[in-house]
């Protein structure tokens, strides 16, 4: 878990290490917290930015809400990577389990009770964890992320900035770590289509969305395949993306194309058996 300066400047330009290594000799480093190889801050730039890192993971698995889509990771990640590089944050996780194991059994199911009751993201998340298939449907979950696009720039009908759709996806991973892929597809979708409908609206962050575009579409085509190889899902999935294709965002039409051909073989193969 330890890090590196060349380790850093293995996830990002020459350019964007030099902005890095400057903010963070800036002072704009802050709210830097770590739980096991998870570190957490907010870096000011134009703006407060959000960052979060895994020490652990191969490149860092970075994630930062700025609207930078160039090569590497931006200017904002490298700032909290090199701070660990000689100050690494203590780790928050053994007061955490403490914490934890020394809780009333009562008191703590009241309280997380109480945060599921008014935070309908942890409920879906919690639910989804304790094996239960989701009840929203496709629209409810599309209308939920066509939301965040409205509210990221309301006066304008134009998104400069990312959006962070990590809760969609943390979502869909819990529906597949529990073997709920119907509803994984469903999260998913919903993704999609938000993703597909709005990205005419994008004027910055190009790979930000286009990469969620993609994870989406990919985790979608996994999940299809791995319902117990059931045709009819499998064609049902291939008529929406065939229509996506003819009416989506044209530049998207391309992968859709490239999804459902996927899916048109495995079709082919479960005939063949």
């Amino acid at each position: 878990m330890d890090v590196t300066e060349d380790m850093v400047r293995d996830v990002c330009t020459d350019a964007v290490f030099e902005r890095g290594d400057r903010y963070l000799a800036e002072g704009r480093v802050h709210e830097i917290h770590r739980v096991d190889t998870t570190v957490t801050a907010v870096v000011s730039g134009s703006r407060q930015y959000d960052v979060r890192v895994d020490l652990a993971a191969d490149g860092f698995a970075p994630w930062c809400d700025c609207p930078y889509d160039g090569p590497g990771t931006c200017k904002h990640v490298v700032a909290v990577l090199l701070r660990c590089v000689d100050d690494r944050p203590p780790d928050e996780g053994d007061r955490l389990d403490a914490a934890l194991n020394g809780a009333d059994a009562d008191e703590l199911r009241a309280f997380l009770r109480e945060e599921l009751v008014t935070d309908a993201d942890l409920r879906d998340r919690f639910l989804a964890h304790a094996g239960g298939s989701t009840r929203r449907s496709v629209n409810e979950l599309r209308t939920s992320i066509d939301r965040r696009f409205e509210e990221t720039n309301p006066e304008y009908d134009v998104v400069f900035e990312p959006i962070d759709f990590t809760q969609w996806f943390d979502l869909a991973n819990e529906y597949r770590k529990q073997g709920q892929y119907r509803s994984a597809m469903i999260v998913y979708r919903g993704l999609i289509e938000s993703l597909d409908d709005n990205m005419e609206r994008v004027d910055g962050a190009y790979d930000h969305f286009s990469s969620a575009f993609r994870r989406a579409l990919d985790g979608y085509v996994d999940c299809v395949v791995a319902t117990e190889r059931d045709a009819d899902t499998v064609t049902d999935a291939v008529a929406f993306l065939d229509e996506r294709a003819t009416s989506g965002t044209p530049f998207l039409a391309e992968h859709f194309e490239r999804a459902a051909a996927e899916l048109r073989e495995e079709v082919g193969e479960q005939s063949c058996e």
